[in-house]
């Protein structure tokens, strides 16, 4: 038994033993925009399409929806594969903040003018797809479905973490 344990601390103290790429409590956090507007024939229009981030950097993530009208004119971003690589700190939406400490979400629906603010470290290195579509009750759909309304119009960006 004294063995087991001598074997355990040797290996968390060896230098092969990874560690964290950054302070995940990093304060300022790194903004960074996403703007969400609506084309003339009525589909989103994201800028940028691609956000270049690294892994262990504390990030502060504002998506935008400037000229939405109404709740079945909105958008809908999603975006898992990052949610699920990173670990979340805070969403901000108006003077409301949810401190989620690791914990994720779903979705976030534009369906009035304003903006929504993430916080995050992203953990894992690689390319996140991220959707923006639809909110799911304009398309006859049930609130809050997630995932790719195909009826309806999309756009996908990404987000890519060295």
């Amino acid at each position: 038994m004294i063995r087991l344990s001598l074997l355990f601390a040797l290996l968390l103290s060896s230098p092969a033993v990874a560690g964290s790429l950054g302070n995940l409590a990093q304060y300022p956090p790194t903004k960074i925009n996403l703007t969400i507007t609506t084309t003339r024939d009525a589909a989103p229009k994201i800028e940028p399409d691609e956000i270049q981030l690294l892994s262990g950097k504390y990030y502060r993530l504002t998506i935008s929806c400037p000229d939405v009208r109404d709740d079945l004119t909105g958008w809908r971003i999603e975006m898992p594969e990052l949610l699920n690589n990173a670990h979340l700190r805070v969403v901000t939406v108006g003077d409301i903040e949810i401190h989620l400490q690791g914990l994720s979400f779903n979705a976030i629906e534009c369906d009035e003018v304003g903006a929504a603010h993430v916080s995050f470290v992203p953990i894992k290195p690689g390319t996140f797809p991220f959707y923006v579509g639809n909110v799911p009750l304009a398309l006859g759909r049930p609130i809050g479905e997630s995932g790719v309304q195909t009826k309806g119009k999309s756009v996908f960006g990404e987000f890519v973490v060295r």
